[in-house]
């Protein structure tokens, strides 16, 4: 293999790696072991660019049952016995360029990494990005016939099926979720999966290989060409920089042409073969854990990356003959064995004395099961062709790839969005007063795809199967009983914001966190614990990498605030297109606990005559009167700005300490028994949150009281942090009050739940049958063909 520059970015090697890979073999790799270097010190794999910063993460609380990097998954204590296990992980370069099978690997992936620590996948979340489903003409009506927007469309439609597809054949119910649009992710979505699962504690498996002389199985799929270089072709490059192996001229991604193209680094599923390897797996954990030493799956470079990190966490070597690995396609050469992403494959590091059991075990449930190879006690990793020897490389040297600490630098322009004077910008007036009222603008921010109801997607997904869910898609949090440990719960939610993240990386790392934990603790669970997954752009480009450094920052400062540790994650860099990187987008999956499945919260208003409140917000008191004042600067980074100014700008804020205050109170709340509801009040400010909270049951809302100073645009749509709509029983309002005031959380008294229309302080008078057409169709409008 040519070692030219180019062709070592292939491999996502600069010419500097090269060399520091000749010193330490002494001597020039060959191409196997070249493209194993590769794959191993990509970003995808080695975590080059962030290792250094993840470093800054809380990863230790009294409930961590795993060191964070050192398994496949992060695992909690939720009591009884039992712990959870749980991580997000991204797919988005493979489903820009095959959306169904890039999502649906992806799904199969994460679903892997829960079942090889020998815990039962119970729940799947899914946080996905794409660009706008339509455009706008110069005179503001829809351009459907933007290539652009088709594109987006098609890779919406798309991932959304992969996702279902998968996972309804898989019997795991995808329970939540969230989606968000941007230009920014035109030709770059980003599909980041969740997945949570349930063991015995003492169950828990570990991704190791010990023992010399004990077996190395391969189970699950035969090996074939597919996804072959997906970590370091596809995952770890941008996409001006990728070229096709057999092209010399760079992809056009994400032009069609240009998936063509790629599409062979794109991993092919097969849901129903996961299913037996799903069950195989659990059960082994369950039933016969004492038969083996460690369990991991083949995901990003393949067999490369299970056998060297087990044999690197146990301090081990490996011999490998890749001819008894069993193939699918003729004439593969060992570099393609090695590297292949072919899916549902496992790799079983099995007790030599219990050799014919495994094997037996997974023949019984139809699954292939051949051993390829065993432990040694030297260190090395070795791999045979038969006779002939490929690789010889001592496994700590693929494993510690060098890393890399930059000195960023803010964006150009960062400072003038930031300082940029919202209070310039018209103010709306009340509703029927003239044409930029409030209702209008209550009725295009509930159509709008960002807001709109996501029910066209997760109608597509089974979320009951399994008959845990108490709470599901459309909450502000998915509830789930664990019955081993009936009655208590789980709780789950993702969440993040490229937007604010992109006018504000820290104060937008640490929003991100806060509301994932925000959004669990409306359903009345406590957080323990989050994972994460950082989707960026090209960290070698010094605003790039301060966008990450920030808001790893920020985020390190809301867990360490919050008390939530982060037990697993996922870095996904060089999300670019056209040269442009999508915005900084760190996202967080939140896990809590509760005690009582039946005292979860949920979302929407419950019955009439309820008294509502909006707490973490202060109002100014007129005479009997409370006034609810709105300043410019909450509308910084809002929905509102986006939609009715075409406007991303503004100096986003969190107070930290507030938001710990805020959620503590909402949990005791709940577990008191005085919430009837509680909804996060977030994307689309105040007037949306009521809205979406009279949608649910179809029940209304009147203000009572209640005026509005200031501008009345940031009063409703302005997305100040850390603040809840709650209701609750007229005989529990004392309560809840003295709550508040003893824990220092402030309040106001909104109004009263009843009828069947919206009216909020003079400024907002709408029937819920006209806000329901809005929301339950913007989705399905903006995915219409021309």
């Amino acid at each position: 293999m040519p070692r030219d520059p180019e062709t070592l970015a292939l491999i996502a090697l600069s010419a500097d790696e090269y060399d520091q890979i000749v010193a330490r073999l002494d001597r020039e790799p060959n191409d196997v072991e070249l493209g194993m270097f590769g794959a191993m010190w990509s970003e995808h794999c080695g975590y080059k660019n962030s290792k250094p910063l993840l470093r800054l993460f809380p990863s230790t609380g009294p409930q961590v049952l795993t060191t964070r990097g050192g398994e496949n998954a992060g695992a909690v204590d939720i009591g009884g016995g039992y712990c959870a296990v749980f991580k997000i992980e991204s797919h988005n370069h493979p489903s820009a360029v095959e959306p169904y099978q890039g999502a649906a690997t992806g799904v199969g992936g994460i679903v892997r990494d829960i079942f090889a620590m020998g815990a039962r996948p119970i729940a799947i979340l899914d946080s996905l990005r794409f660009g706008p489903l339509r455009g706008k003409r110069a005179n503001g009506q829809a351009d459907k016939g933007n290539e652009r927007n088709a594109r987006n469309r098609a890779l919406f439609r798309g991932v959304v099926a992969g996702i279902g597809g998968y996972g309804n054949c898989l019997g795991v119910p995808t329970v939540g979720g969230e989606v968000s649009f941007s230009e920014s992710y035109d030709g770059n979505p980003l599909v980041n999966a969740m997945c949570v699962g349930v063991a015995r504690t003492d169950d828990l498996l570990s991704a190791v290989a010990t023992g010399a002389g004990n077996p190395v199985i391969l189970v699950g799929a035969d090996t074939g060409r597919d996804g072959i270089g997906g970590a370091n072709v596809l995952a770890s490059r941008t996409f001006e920089k990728r070229r096709p192996l057999n092209s010399t001229t760079p992809s056009a991604a994400p032009s069609e042409a240009g998936s063509e193209e790629l599409r062979p680094t794109v991993q092919v599923g097969n849901p129903f073969l996961e299913k037996l390897l799903m069950e195989a797996c659990v059960e082994l954990a369950e039933k016969h854990g004492n038969w083996i030493v460690g369990l991991q799956d083949l995901g990003a470079a393949g067999l490369t990356s299970s056998m060297v990190e087990c044999a690197a966490r146990g301090e081990s070597g490996v011999d490998i003959d890749v001819a008894l690995v069993p193939r699918r396609e003729e004439g593969m050469t060992a570099y393609e064995v090695m590297l292949s992403e072919s899916q549902e494959r496992m790799l079983v590091i099995a007790k030599k004395e219990h050799e014919a059991e495994v094997l037996g075990h997974f023949r019984r449930w139809e699954i292939h099961a051949d051993v390829i190879g065993h432990v040694t006690d030297d260190g090395v990793v070795r791999i045979r062709d038969g006779s002939r020897s490929v690789v010889n490389v001592p496994a700590e040297l693929f494993t510690e790839p060098p890393e890399y600490r930059r000195q960023g630098t803010k964006p150009k322009g960062l400072d003038e969005l930031q300082t940029y004077d919202l209070a310039f910008l018209p103010d709306i007036v009340a509703w029927e007063q003239g044409p930029m009222d409030a209702n209008a603008a209550l009725l295009q921010l509930l159509a709008s795809p960002e807001i709109a109801s996501k029910r066209w997607v997760w109608r597509q997904y089974d979320h009951q199967v399994l008959t845990n869910t108490v709470q599901g898609p459309g909450s502000d949090a998915a509830v789930l009983r664990i019955k081993d440990i009936a009655p208590g719960a789980i709780a789950l939610a993702t969440d993040g914001n490229g937007v604010k993240t992109y006018l504000d990386p820290f104060a937008g790392g640490a929003l991100a966190v806060a509301e994932a934990c925000r959004n669990v603790a409306c359903s009345g669970a406590r957080p323990i614990a989050v994972t994460d997954c950082l989707n960026f752009g090209n960290p070698e480009r010094l605003d790039v990498y301060f966008q990450l450094e920030e808001a790893v920052r920020g985020m390190a400062a809301a867990c360490e605030t919050l008390g939530v540790p982060v037990v697993s994650g996922n870095v996904s860099l060089f999300n670019e297109s056209d040269g442009t990187a999508i915005y900084p987008t760190p996202v967080v999956g939140a896990l809590g606990i509760m005690d009582d499945a039946s005292k979860a919260v949920p979302m929407g208003f419950q019955g009439e005559s309820d008294v509502v409140y909006l707490i973490g917000a202060s109002a100014e008191h007129r005479g009997d009167d409370e006034a609810l004042l709105g300043d410019a600067i909450e509308l910084a980074g809002s929905e509102y700005l986006r939609q009715m100014h075409g406007l991303v700008a503004g100096s986003v804020r969190i107070d930290l300490a507030l938001e710990a205050r805020v959620q503590h109170v909402l949990v005791e709340a709940a577990t008191a028994g005085l919430l009837r509801s509680a909804h996060d009040c977030s994307h689309g400010g105040l007037a949306v949150t009521l809205a979406e909270s009279c949608l649910q049951r179809g029940i209304g809302f009147i203000s009572e009281g209640l005026k509005l100073s200031g501008r009345r645009d940031a009063a409703l749509f302005g997305e100040t942090a850390s603040r809840i709509v709650v209701s609750v029983g007229q005989d529990d309002v004392a309560d809840l009050q003295g709550l508040l005031s003893r824990e220092g959380v402030p309040y106001v008294r909104l109004g009263r739940t009843g009828g069947n229309r919206l009216l909020l302080a003079g400024s907002v008078d709408a029937a819920l049958a006209g806000l329901s057409e809005a929301f339950e169709g913007g989705l399905a409008t903006a995915l219409t063909e021309e």
